[in-house]
């Protein structure tokens, strides 16, 4: 069932059009004929009880059940069978009451636990299994996505549609134990008071007056959801506020270029007057928050450990920020990042094991294989499934007979999670990179074929593909993969590095300079990038630009193993020792034991 363009709001009695004044293209994922307009995949998960999609893959169809075409009891406090069945009993009718009722939501629980319920519909997030495992865990049936800049701005404030739970859980609120239902009626979807009366049932009297906001008693600028949740429009009629509730940053909108609530009501103005009139009515300074480290963190620069690392250390910081933080130091290819990350394999939260879990696959298996290999035994689902991930395609020879078993029940895990995801467009894109990674290369090409079934622009799909051709010395179907992909997105800059990869390895020079230069242009941020490059040019003869790359690449990415050990070679064939002696240092600090770099370590005098 496709849900098209033009839609019915039952609250307004009208008719809207999702996508008002945008141009969809046929072939996009977005228009109506395809998957993200799919109510059996995208719409009815949420707003139907009981759902099971029932897809099959080989037939690609869905034969959906559901028991109620509408949220109902069930959706949040899971099946009523038995709750129904225990309050006729004797005991129930004595007094003998069982906490709970037998139901999986009930008054008196955690944020955290009442969470797990509103996590299935109001967060960004992936289903782990069609079978709901009844437990108050988020991740034993979800994987939330964490609000990197993927799907956010840098500061965390939504961008995308993310929902709530991303937005809700970086909050102070959340980490001081405020929960949905302080605010929303679950059962009415009406909020508990009016106005600012919604925020006086914690905050004190003195922040609803003009002493505070500096504005017009009774004016919409007033109101403390105005400054602190700003809002955006979704599928063109869904006004949504952010749940982060955060102050307004207008200074760091001025440094970082993010958007901030002053001058989304004020449009005409600038960042800069908005942050000069935050420090005339509050003073030159403000009180560190934890953007003040996600900001600079998210930047992935030289920089960025340190504010990473403080945010993990931070305990008035909330898991899903650690998470999130997790993430970033995943991309940073150092061996403190390596080290900072194995510190929270044991975290006592589930969304910041599962980070760190499936953070390492920029890292040398080696040297983390033995942390990983005790979580495909974690109490929660999803890190279990994000373990067994982690491990595949890793040689199981170290493994003991014990580990081989978890690792058996784990993968199980792990595969239905893949294959339920196979009627999206990532979802088979998954299922490829699970293959690709295995070594399984019909299969890798059956599902990465099978996403662009799906969704034709995606492009992701046809770079694996390439590599898989070109593994196999069909350069040729290699070379009109990405030939075809950077006709759809001339603009990206991966893909013209991975022609010059090609036409390198074709020996066509001439062609490859030109999309290594191409890439440079589109300022293709990858470590790889630099180093290829960097040897490219010098094996061409072109010293001077290779040192410029070279630099270039340090500069981004000090740590890099394999770019320092590219650099230093280099630096010596110039006779440019003391850049050489860098590099060489960073390689020992990075990776002490490596016996290729024995030569270069014996360069260091101290």
């Amino acid at each position: 069932m496709q849900v098209p363009r033009v839609s019915y709001n039952v609250v307004k009695k009208e008719w809207f059009n999702q996508y008002n004044d945008q141009q969809v293209h046929h072939r996009d994922w977005l228009h109506w004929t395809h998957q993200s307009q799919n109510w059996n995949s995208m719409c009815a998960t949420c707003h139907s009880t009981g759902l099971n999609r029932n897809y099959i893959e080989e037939t690609d169809s869905y034969h959906t059940t559901y028991s109620n075409l509408t949220v109902s009891c069930e959706s949040c406090h899971g099946m009523g069978k038995n709750h129904a069945e225990y309050i006729k009993t004797e005991d129930y009718q004595n007094g003998n009451k069982v906490k709970g009722s037998y139901l999986v939501l009930n008054k008196g629980q955690k944020n955290t636990e009442e969470l797990s319920a509103c996590v299935q519909c109001h967060a960004r997030r992936t289903e782990l299994s069609a079978h709901v495992i009844p437990s108050t865990e988020a991740l034993d049936n979800f994987i939330p996505t964490v609000p990197t800049t993927e799907n956010y701005f840098p500061d965390g404030q939504f961008r995308d549609e993310n929902y709530e739970f991303g937005s809700f859980t970086q909050s102070k609120m959340f980490h001081q134990g405020v929960k949905c239902s302080n605010c929303h009626n679950p059962h009415t979807g009406k909020i508990a008071f009016e106005g600012n009366k919604l925020c006086l049932q914690c905050h004190q009297p003195r922040y609803d007056s003009p002493q505070h906001y500096f504005h017009a008693e009774n004016s919409e600028a007033s109101k403390c959801v105005n400054c602190h949740m700003p809002s955006r429009t979704y599928m063109g009629a869904d006004v949504r506020r952010d749940h982060s509730f955060r102050i307004p940053r207008p200074d760091q909108s001025v440094k970082y270029k993010t958007p901030n609530a002053c001058t989304q009501c004020h449009t005409g103005k600038k960042d800069q007057w908005a942050a000069d009139a935050i420090v005339k009515w509050y003073g030159p300074e403000r009180k560190h928050n934890y953007t003040d480290d996600l900001l600079p963190g998210s930047l992935l620069d030289q920089n960025s450990f340190v504010h990473l690392n403080r945010l993990l250390r931070d305990t008035s910081v909330t898991a899903t920020i650690r998470a999130t933080a997790i993430n970033y130091l995943g991309e940073i290819a150092s061996e403190e990042s390596m080290n900072a990350i194995k510190d929270f394999l044991n975290d006592s939260s589930a969304i910041v094991r599962n980070e760190a879990v499936s953070s390492f696959s920029n890292f040398p298996p080696e040297r983390w294989v033995s942390n990983v290999t005790p979580l495909l035994n974690d109490p929660v689902r999803a890190v279990r499934v994000s373990a067994a991930n982690a491990l595949s395609g890793v040689s199981q020879s170290s493994f003991d007979q014990n580990q081989i078993a978890s690792f058996a029940s784990a993968h199980k895990e792990l595969m239905e999670f893949l294959h339920l995801q196979s009627d999206f467009a990532v979802g088979s894109v998954g299922l490829g990179d699970y293959y690709y990674k295995t070594g399984d290369n019909q299969n890798a090409e059956k599902y990465y074929l099978r996403s662009l079934k799906i969704d034709s622009l995606a492009n992701y799909a046809r770079i694996n593909l390439s590599s898989i051709y070109n593994s196999q010395g069909q350069n040729d179907k290699a070379l009109s993969s990405l030939n075809e992909a950077i006709k759809i997105d001339p603009e990206n800059p991966r893909l013209s590095y991975n022609l010059a990869l090609l036409y390198v390895e074709l020996g066509e020079n001439t062609k490859a300079l030109k999309y290594f230069d191409d890439a440079e242009k589109l300022k293709f941020d990858y470590d790889k990038f630099y180093y290829n490059y960097g040897l490219f040019l010098q094996q061409i003869g072109s010293n001077k630009k290779a040192e410029i790359i070279f630099n270039s690449g340090l500069k981004r990415y000090p740590y890099s193993e394999q770019l320092n050990y590219g650099a230093a070679y280099f630096f010596l064939k110039l006779n440019k020792k003391e850049s050489a002696i860098e590099c060489i240092r960073k390689l020992k600090q990075v990776n002490p034991t490596e016996q290729r770099y024995s030569e270069l370590f014996a360069l260091i005098k101290s």
